[in-house]
């Protein structure tokens, strides 16, 4: 046994000695070996490194640890090992009790340690051999192991995510897959509209979200609040995700102030968060640890975060009129995309990841190279006819990369959404119902000219007229959803722009839509504290 191999196995022992990580995730310990006759086959041998391997995953009584630990350390002293034993007696969590309880015993320890040579009548008083010793260690560890069948350890698991299902910690009748931790998620064959409203979460009284987001894997459903907590929620139960630990804990991710936007890094395991106060932080999601603080990002209110498709950078949007691009190791500003002369709605990337799209309350959107920062293109989206909506200022609200090469889906504080190409040309348009023809729409921004284009009369021309608030798309992007302000989803094929179904899906005011990214499933924020889930 060499004096590095082992070093390097009590270091691991000493760090699972009381509670081996998974019996701490678990709080249930399962003594547990391959075989009760090869366990005692390996002390009998005195091959320790292997011995002390198996009881680091078990839970043994201090006493029997503390003869394991001493007989160890007197045939490392035999072998003339003085570092190991050295290190092993003076450094781990059995010899510290054993000083602490049996101080003889130690302080023999330390003078066999201590002579230039080994007597076995001196290391083993009473008349003791090494191989009596080895007999006893290993009738007494022996005795406290068993051996499980696999059948065994599979009714156990199978019993154990029956529980966590009752418990809401899992979703009903769902695979779990053992090897990754995650429950898969079944991809939508055909997408189609949910129409039909399964479940609420519900936040305190003067509470509520004021954004949603889904993980790109479908696992996680996150909400950011006004009191600055992060939640993460089982989207199928309604119910706070009690499976990640610091949760069920109530030790909440959170911000210094009202969580404004949430977003994704692509392999789902980081989250980041902007805030009311110009800050941004990134999460783990799995411990709920912070991984990053940007304090602050912006000197205004952060209304946009997205990760670079790499996942090594945070793009950022804000009141302060600037986008700017955040190193995640360095912890750094990298770049800043100045040019928009209001409010900036949204950041996002393109789909090969070289260009960012902004989109303004100054009425246009602006492609700018990833790389120089340097803006490429700025535009307004149009009715066809050369009439641009940002000259009578409209706020566009979002920007995002549509699944086919150089589009995008904009949406405006107006009854219009736009699919473009990213060059500003026309390439569709989704035309909410209860807004008039186009010609009257026209005549309506004309009436309203005086007072700028989001003072735009409803009332008074005859003609109601609904403004988008986002939109987001289906899971095959086949379906353009649509949330207006007088909280109706309208959805559009995304191939000719033709309605199939409004659907009213809140009664109070709403905030803001997400869809799911594989289920046909919408989840709609509301300002009185509601986050209403629909599925088809």
């Amino acid at each position: 046994m060499s004096s590095t191999n082992t070093n390097t196995m009590e270091i691991e022992s000493s760090e699972t000695y009381f509670r081996p990580k998974s019996q701490e995730e678990t709080t249930v310990a399962l003594n547990t070996v391959e075989s009760v006759e090869a366990f005692s086959s390996e002390i009998l041998q005195g091959n320790w490194d292997n011995v002390l391997r198996i009881v680091s995953q078990l839970k043994i009584p201090e006493k029997k640890l503390m003869d394991l630990y001493e007989q160890i350390v007197i045939e490392l002293v035999e072998l003339r090992e003085i570092g190991t034993a050295r290190t092993l007696l003076r450094q781990t969590n059995p010899t510290q009790l054993l000083r602490d309880q049996f101080p003889n015993r130690y302080l023999h320890l330390e003078h066999v340690l201590s002579r230039s040579h080994f007597d076995p009548k001196e290391a083993y008083p009473n008349g003791v051999s090494k191989e009596k010793r080895r007999q006893i260690i290993a009738q007494a560890l022996s005795s406290e192991v068993t051996v499980v069948a696999p059948s065994r350890l599979l009714t156990l698991l199978g019993q154990s995510l029956k529980f966590q299902e009752q418990q809401g910690m899992l979703p009903p009748d769902s695979g779990y897959d053992l090897f990754r931790g995650t429950v898969p998620v079944v991809q939508a064959e055909t997408d189609d509209v949910p129409t039909k409203c399964y479940n609420t979460i519900k936040f305190p009284k003067k509470q509520h979200a004021e954004c949603v987001a889904f993980s790109p894997n479908g696992q996680y459903l996150v909400t950011g609040s006004m009191d600055g907590f992060i939640e993460i929620w089982n989207y199928l139960t309604a119910k706070l995700r009690k499976d990640l630990k610091y949760q069920a804990e109530d030790n909440l991710m959170a911000m210094e102030s009202a969580v404004l936007c949430l977003g994704f890094s692509k392999d789902s395991e980081m989250l980041a968060s902007g805030a009311q106060d110009g800050k941004i932080k990134v999460w783990k999601i799995q411990t709920g640890q912070c991984l990053r603080r940007y304090s602050p990002a912006h000197q205004g209110g952060v209304t946009s975060v997205c990760f670079s498709p790499d996942g090594t950078q945070v793009l950022s949007a804000s009141f302060d009129l600037t986008v700017r691009l955040h190193g995640l190791k360095s912890g750094k500003m990298l770049r800043e995309f100045r040019g928009h002369t209001s409010f900036v709605n949204h950041a996002s990337f393109s789909l090969d990841g070289t260009q960012v799209m902004t989109s303004s309350s100054d009425g246009t959107i602006k492609i700018w190279d990833y790389k120089t920062a340097n803006c490429l293109r700025s535009f307004s989206p149009h009715d066809g006819t050369g009439t641009m909506a940002g000259a009578a200022g409209l706020t566009v609200n979002s920007c995002i990369p549509f699944p086919r090469p150089n589009q995008i889906l904009v949406c405006m504080k107006s009854p219009t959404a736009y699919l473009l190409t990213m060059d500003g040309e026309m390439i569709r348009k989704f035309i909410s119902p209860e807004s008039a023809t186009e010609g009257a729409i026209k005549d309506m921004a004309a009436a309203s000219a005086p007072t700028g284009g989001d003072g735009m009369k409803k009332e008074g021309l005859g003609v109601p007229m609904t403004d988008f608030v986002t939109t987001s798309l289906s899971p095959q992007a086949e379906i353009v959803y649509c949330l207006a302000e007088n909280s109706q989803v309208h959805c559009y094929y995304s191939d000719n722009g033709k309605l199939i179904k409004s659907i009213p899906v809140a009664e109070g005011e709403v905030i803001s839509m997400v869809a799911h990214p594989f289920s046909n499933v919408l989840a709609v924020n509301t300002v009185d504290g509601r986050v209403l889930l629909w599925k088809a």
